[in-house]
């Protein structure tokens, strides 16, 4: 009896994965959800990409998904999750398992800690691992496990983004200082893109997000009256244009508060809204809050059932790192099976 209720519980488990949606541009398999990233970026960046759009940097912690994510690249290599970011030579994954217990097999004359400066693991088209310096940029994989958590009204897993029915748009405050660049990073991650105030409207809707969250209540030492949103002006004292291309006035709002922009710092090039729903401008290498906005049907949203699928790549992995080519060789792998990328 004990075994016929324990493979209930299984099996409805199982079930109820199918028909939750996540991104199409991740591949839904039997453990769980993957998206290669053929755009090379740092360890860190790759893991902050990762994160932000829901998962994590992939490691092969299985033969299972080591073998899915073998399948999935033609690059020679790819950056995994397995770091020693931390402490000197104490290789972990994203999710916390010691290399120890991770099945691996090094690339000849691996690891090699070249001039003391890798802290990062690569995984080689011949499944194999090489130590590699974290920010030297590779492509990666991003991996999502089986989840319950069913995307919301806004087409993410997020709970942190909310619509908004005055402007049929979706936002999310972001209560974690970022420099312009980072905050448009994020916010690009994640499915959208730093705020553009279009209206009188939406200006009322920048002020009543604020008024949701008083500085009383944010962690941190640093002002919290302001927010990046989506303008700047290109370095150009009067050339503020939305990040989309738009001059201000274009956009549908350019009502800046009483006496801004002031280029109070030499170097507020970046463009910001105020408690009050009025446009100001920021020093974009500082750190300050940021607003994200995102159509709810972007980007689209797959349930399991309509993301199985497999696409063929072609590859041809002759080229090798000219400097590790020529202490290991090259390894041809002709074709490979992977997800959307």
């Amino acid at each position: 009896m004990k075994s016929i209720l324990k493979y209930s519980v299984l099996l409805f488990c199982f079930a109820s994965l199918y028909g939750v949606k996540f991104r199409c541009d991740y591949r839904f398999t039997s453990l769980g959800w993957f998206k290669y990233q053929e755009i090379p970026a740092t360890w860190y960046d790759a893991r902050l990409q990762c994160q932000l759009e829901g998962g994590i940097l992939a490691s092969p912690t299985t033969a299972g998904i080591k073998s899915i994510m073998l399948e999935s690249f033609c690059k020679p290599e790819i950056f995994t999750g397995i770091h020693a970011t931390f402490s000197k030579g104490q290789y972990y994954s994203i999710n916390g398992i010691p290399f120890t217990q991770i099945p691996h097999e090094w690339a000849p004359f691996e690891p090699d800690n070249k001039n003391n400066a890798v802290s990062c693991l690569a995984l080689r088209s011949d499944g194999k691992f090489a130590d590699v310096r974290c920010d030297e940029p590779r492509p990666y994989i991003c991996y999502r496990e089986h989840s319950n958590v069913d995307v919301n009204v806004c087409g993410t897993p997020d709970p942190e983004y909310h619509f908004e029915s005055q402007t049929n748009k979706c936002y999310k405050f972001h209560t974690r200082p970022r420099t312009f660049t980072r905050a448009h990073f994020a916010c690009s991650a994640e499915g959208g893109h730093l705020a553009i105030v279009n209206s009188e409207e939406e200006s009322k809707v920048m002020s009543q997000i604020f008024a949701k969250h008083p500085g009383s209540t944010i962690l941190g030492n640093f002002y919290k009256d302001v927010a990046f949103i989506g303008f700047h002006n290109w370095g150009e004292s009067s050339d503020w244009t939305t990040i989309h291309g738009q001059s201000l006035k274009d956009a549908g709002f350019d009502r800046f508060s009483p006496s801004q922009p002031d280029n109070a710092t030499l170097g507020e090039y970046c463009g910001s809204v105020l408690r009050n729903g009025l446009l100001n401008d920021l020093e974009c290498e500082m750190h300050f809050l940021f607003i994200c906005e995102k159509r709810p049907d972007y980007p689209a949203v797959c349930d399991n059932l309509q993301n199985e699928t497999s696409h063929i790549r072609f590859c041809d992995n002759n080229v090798e790192d000219p400097e590790k080519q020529s202490r290991a060789g090259s390894t041809n792998i002709d074709i490979r099976s992977a997800g959307p990328v």
